[in-house]
């Protein structure tokens, strides 16, 4: 095997290294390998990352496994392991740097509150949870519990908006509690220990990378499964998804280029073709972007019940596949 890449790194406590460790990846007739050698006592131990011919997707499971290593304290003794991609600004930095201490000194009793008061707002204003404010902004409120409005505005999340909707009905929960640190908070650039802060931002990268990992091999089974000619029970069988989920990646993957007509003409086999011609006028006459004006036209306001919408629905985005796809190659033949 032809190694390609390898590179050291090591885990050090007061100063002293206390592990070492190697990532590679080797190259041999076409196939890949990536692994990880840590030395121990008595040896090495050596783990298998990654065996395929797929670079994209061993790149993926590097960035992932890398990432939780590093978390763990490792750090590279040759720079250039790592592609950090966007660098954060200064703010963008003191930002990073509240969210992990709200983190690590977390007060969950204020947090239920402040969450059983964000669970009641969003249910009054028919909205989502996360508008009216994210996990994340309220850990950071119930750590730092801003007394005046200008404290609050100082919380990375919280903008003039924001603060003058929902503003005082936050403040009004903070302020019965003591604040522990006065505002600003430059005092946590200071308190925060700076490898507890990197290891924080691995971890970050590395639940952005499992999810990543994880999208790309839904995507590969979906792949593999429209080569296979499967219908849509199958690839949602093979990937966990539910029938939307799996048809908004198929509508996803059809504006990529890749051929979908096969799974759509399966899908729409028991579909009379009077309804099919019927949705594709409307697609012409009103356009693809939106669903519902198609739906209204082509079987008017007495739909059927929430599970027969569905189905509907399910329809007009499987045609709406086959006609974006004919207008795509209209297009390039003019």
């Amino acid at each position: 095997m032809r190694i390609v890449f390898l590179n050291s790194l090591e885990k050090k406590s007061g100063g002293v290294v206390r592990k070492g460790a190697q990532v590679w990846i080797g190259e041999e007739e076409g196939v890949w390998r990536m692994g990880w050698n840590e030395f121990i006592a008595d040896g090495q131990q050596e783990e298998l990352w990654y065996e395929g011919a797929s670079w994209s997707e061993m790149l993926h499971i590097y960035r992932h496994r890398l990432a939780a290593r590093m978390a763990e304290g490792f750090h590279p003794v040759v720079e250039g392991i790592w592609d950090e991609g966007q660098a954060f600004n200064r703010r963008g930095l003191a930002a990073q740097k509240l969210f992990c201490y709200s983190e690590i000194n977390e007060n969950t009793a204020v947090y239920e509150k402040l969450a059983a008061w964000r669970r009641k707002k969003a249910s009054a204003e028919r909205k989502a949870p996360y508008l009216i404010g994210s996990n994340r902004l309220l850990r950071m409120i119930s750590v730092f519990l801003p007394q005046t409005e200008e404290e609050l505005l100082q919380l990375p999340g919280v903008g003039q908006n924001k603060a003058s909707e929902f503003g005082a009905e936050v403040l009004d929960i903070t302020r019965k509690e003591q604040q522990a640190r006065i505002f600003p908070l430059d005092w946590v650039d200071e308190e925060l220990d700076a490898e507890v802060f990197r290891s924080w931002m691995y971890k970050q990268k590395e639940n952005k990378y499992r999810e990543e990992m994880e999208k790309y091999g839904i995507r590969r089974a979906v792949l593999e499964a429209l080569a296979a000619d499967l219908k849509l029970a199958d690839i949602c069988e093979r990937t966990g998804l539910e029938r939307r989920e799996a048809i908004e990646l198929l509508e996803d993957l059809g504006k990529e280029g890749y051929n979908i007509d096969q799974l759509v003409s399966l899908e729409l086999a028991e579909m009379s073709e009077g309804e099919r011609q019927a949705i594709w006028q409307a697609y012409e006459e009103l356009g693809d972007a939106l669903l519902k004006p198609v739906l209204q036209k082509v079987y008017g306001d007495h739909t059927a019940d929430a599970e027969g919408v569905n189905t509907l629905y399910e329809r007009l985005r499987l045609i709406r596949i086959r006609y974006r796809h004919h207008q795509e190659s209209a297009r390039q033949a003019g």
